[in-house]
């Protein structure tokens, strides 16, 4: 990786993105003193991470993107667990746990083993597990990963909450709309670099991504919209093209000049263009367009 560097702002919600294999998870795993960088500055706050990891640590709560559970102990023995190791006093320790469990929806799974919950009820374990010690700043790499619908609407209403309570949280997901929906902040990383970096709405601005959606009449759509998609890709200013049931969605640059010229080819190439309209910016969108249009 080179040249990854950004700042999350107290109380914020930073979504951090990028394709498989661009450097997400080893940065987070850098941040929370599990990787140590060959070179650069980790802070925590006032906190040198690198140089002083035990304190950093004091300070982080980490939720991996495989995390283990011990499925052997109760819900109520594992925090309890996880509490010892970060030395939570004992004096009011139950109240917190019970806290904790009542903030993720498993008060009433205190008494349950493990091995008997569902995947999202682990996940949501795994979350209070890294809030046992009150940390300032909470890093959680694909949180909703494997969750069904539901389970997701659970687990990002959680961290809004958190959200609320002061946290700031660092966030990776491939689920781009749900980070649009609570993310203050979003960071794009790319070939181990990152291209993008602050709050969404500054983002969606400065990447000048347009969108128009196109239509192709009287053909099949594997024969207009591939002819189209082609056509497409030609056009100056054109940053990616994609398929989608016989629609294009074509990312282009800010102005109006790439729009027009696109249109003016596919009517000189004599396709039927039954729609050609400009939709609105999505985070996903952004992303394709920054990133060329590479499978996430």
């Amino acid at each position: 990786m080179r040249d990854v560097s950004f700042t999350v702002e107290p109380g914020a919600i930073y979504g951090f993105v990028g394709p498989n294999g661009a450097g997400k998870t080893t940065t987070m795993k850098i941040i929370a003193t599990l990787l140590r960088p060959d070179a650069g500055s980790v802070f925590i706050g006032d906190t040198d991470a690198l140089k002083r990891p035990g304190e950093a640590r004091t300070r982080l709560g980490y939720m991996p993107d495989f995390f283990g559970v011990y499925d052997n102990l109760k819900v109520d023995e594992y925090m309890q667990f996880y509490a010892d190791c970060y030395d939570v006093p004992t004096d009011g320790r139950d109240r917190l746990i019970g806290s904790l469990l009542g903030l993720v929806g498993l008060a009433d799974k205190r008494g349950a083993y493990v091995d008997t919950l569902s995947r999202g009820m682990k996940q949501r374990l795994c979350l209070a597990r890294s809030l046992v010690h009150d940390p300032d700043v909470l890093i959680l790499d694909e949180p909703a990963s494997g969750l069904d619908p539901r389970n997701r609407v659970e687990m990002r209403e959680i961290l809004l909450e958190l959200s609320r309570r002061g946290k700031t949280i660092l966030i990776s997901s491939h689920i781009l709309a749900e980070l649009a929906e609570m993310c203050t902040h979003i960071g794009i990383i790319h070939a181990g670099r990152m291209v993008a970096s602050g709050p969404v709405e500054q983002i969606l601005r400065e990447a000048g991504a347009r969108v128009i959606e196109v239509r192709i009449a009287g053909a099949p759509a594997d024969d207009g919209s591939a002819r189209a998609a082609e056509l497409a890709r030609a056009v100056p200013g054109v940053r990616s093209v994609s398929v989608d049931d016989g629609a294009l969605r074509v990312a282009l640059d800010g102005d109006d000049q790439a729009a027009a010229e696109l249109l003016a080819r596919l009517v000189q190439a004599g396709l039927p263009v039954a729609h050609f309209a400009e939709v609105k910016s999505k985070l996903e969108d952004v992303f394709m367009a920054i990133t060329g249009g590479e499978e996430q």
